[in-house]
Formats: C-alpha cells, sequence, structure tokens
C-alpha cells in the first residue's frame, strides 16, 4: 500500500503556504531530487520529535515543473495548466506554479524552521513567488467571521475516497490533485454589510453556522454554489492570512479528481445558471490560481534517485 502524504489531515492552528517556480536555464533536478529526499526525511522526523503537534510538509508539482524534471509518463490523468474560468463579472484567474509547499503545525516555529530548510535547497534554482502564513481564526473561522470548511467529509474512509486518487489511475493510486486560490478580501464593504446580509451570502447563520433551508437560502450564496453534491466533495485546509496590507483566505482544496474543483469554481464565478454568480466574489477576489499534483512518498522516494 502507498505511503500517502500528508493530505488528509484536519486543519490545525499554524500553517505557512508556498509556491516555487524554478528559474529558467539551469539545472534543476538535484535541487529537485534534494528536496524529494529532504520532504520524506521532514515528515518523518516530525513523527518523531513533534507526535502530537500534527507536524508535516506536503509538496505538490506543477505541470509545467513535471515536464521539465522529466518526471513520470503517461502524467496524472487530470494534471494540467489551470485555465482562467471567466464569468461576466469576476475571473477565477490563473498563475504559475512549480511547487508548492503546505507546512502546518501546532507550533509555529516548526513551520518556520522548515520553511527555511526547503528555501535552503531552492534558493539557487527557483524563487519563491507566494509565501502565506496562515492562523486558526478563533473556532475555525475565515477572517470573514464564518465557520470554514463546513462540509468537508471528517469520516477516515469519505476522507481517502474524496481525497486520493483510486484504481481510476492505478499508475498514481494514492497520490491527489492539489489546487490552490489566495483571496483577498475587502473587509470595509464586508463590515459594512449588516449580519442577516452577510447570511445571506454564505447561506448559514454566523453565529452557530446552521444551514439555511432550501426556501430560505438565496441561489447565490456560498453554500448553494460551492457545494456541488454529496458524492463530489474535497479536503479543505483554508486558513485566514493577513500581511502587507491584505487579508484573505488561502484556498486550498485536495481532491481526487480536479474536475470537482472545476465544478466548483464553474458554479462560483460562471453561476447556475449563467449570471448567477457567488456573491462571495463581490468581497473576495482572486490573486492566484494553481494546479499541482501531489505524489505519494513512495514516489517521491524513487524522484530522489
Amino acid at each position: 500500500m502507498a505511503t500517502l502524504q500528508n493530505v488528509l489531515d484536519e486543519p490545525n492552528k499554524n500553517t505557512i503556504f508556498m509556491v516555487w517556480n524554478f528559474h529558467d536555464n539551469l539545472d534543476i533536478k538535484p535541487a529537485f531530487q534534494q528536496l524529494c529526499g529532504l520532504v520524506g526525511n521532514l515528515n518523518n522526523t516530525a513523527k518523531t520529535r513533534f507526535p502530537d503537534a500534527k507536524a508535516s510538509v506536503v509538496m505538490g508539482i506543477g505541470h509545467d515543473a513535471w515536464l521539465r524534471l522529466d518526471l513520470p509518463k503517461p502524467l496524472p490523468k487530470e494534471l494540467a495548466p489551470f485555465e482562467p474560468i471567466k464569468g461576466s463579472k469576476y475571473t477565477a484567474v490563473a498563475t504559475r506554479g512549480d511547487l508548492h509547499f503546505h507546512i502546518r503545525c501546532d507550533q509555529p516555529s516548526y513551520c518556520f524552521d522548515i520553511a527555511q530548510n526547503i528555501a535552503d535547497v531552492l534558493r539557487d534554482v527557483a524563487k519563491c513567488v507566494v509565501d502565506i502564513q496562515g492562523f486558526r481564526y478563533w473556532d475555525g473561522r475565515s477572517i470573514l467571521g464564518f465557520v470554514d470548511g463546513t462540509e468537508n467529509p471528517h469520516a477516515p474512509e469519505e476522507r481517502i475516497l474524496f481525497g486520493t486518487i483510486g484504481e481510476e489511475d492505478p499508475t498514481y493510486q494514492g497520490g491527489s490533485y492539489l489546487f490552490v486560490q489566495k483571496y483577498v478580501h475587502d473587509m470595509q464593504a464586508w463590515r459594512a454589510l449588516p449580519v442577516n446580509e452577510q447570511e445571506k451570502v454564505f447561506g448559514r447563520s454566523k453565529a452557530d453556522d446552521i444551514e439555511m433551508d432550501d426556501d430560505s437560502k438565496p441561489s447565490n450564496s456560498h453554500s448553494a454554489l460551492a457545494n456541488v453534491g454529496d458524492d463530489r466533495k474535497v479536503i479543505r485546509d483554508n486558513m485566514p492570512f493577513s500581511a502587507n496590507g491584505e487579508v484573505g483566505t488561502y484556498f486550498i482544496a485536495y481532491a481526487n479528481t480536479f474536475t470537482t474543483v472545476q465544478a466548483m469554481l464553474n458554479n462560483m464565478f460562471i453561476g447556475n445558471p449563467a449570471g448567477n454568480y457567488d456573491r462571495l466574489l463581490d468581497f473576495s477576489r482572486t490573486r492566484t490560481g494553481t494546479l499541482f499534483f501531489v505524489p505519494t512518498l513512495d514516489m517521491l522516494d524513487e524522484f530522489a534517485g
């Protein structure tokens, strides 16, 4: 049985998200091989050093980097460059990303040290284009004040089913598709909205996180459009952030198929029906959007040479 990267863990208290892009005209293979060994080592030592701190690092690889590194072919079936999704008013932007790192631990010191370990390997061959420190906000709420990730599956068997590739792509079984977006919120406009109107945006009560019934929930609410069915779910590990004058949410989803994420994004940005876009986008804009593939730890061992 494949040894998975920690894509199925529940969100914890502290996270660092990083995206790195390789420089052109350099031999990047040695650094990548070193990195694959490092990720495996860091996860192994975390279990010994911090057994109760939910410490781990997950690495995802983008489509173009996969090709440039001459990794196995055929590629994972749905690994492709993400294309922008353009609605009548808003666009889910697409941005380049060669490697993505999801570092998490209840102890922020661990996150900082691991980010430095990764940077030590990559700084001569790549540039860090996203570096976000996420934090737990109250009882798992986004910075907008509503509980985030309510639709996440929690039963272990469901998390495996929805979060990792199965027999449909046996070469990459146990791997996962990883999609990320950086959302920046207009907090001034959001705070000006009365609570009852905020609840209509989300389709849930703010204080108690209770979903509105179908007769009361607006068709353009976030919960109405982002949920595409009980048989099509993802593992969200979203975290709030605040840095350099920006306040937002880093959306991160692990999934057994990217088509589920694509359906969510189409509903949100194009609308269902078309034009009935997610009202949350009136207060929250995307700055990034990238698809990665997360290999198993066994595959990373092979890549390390």
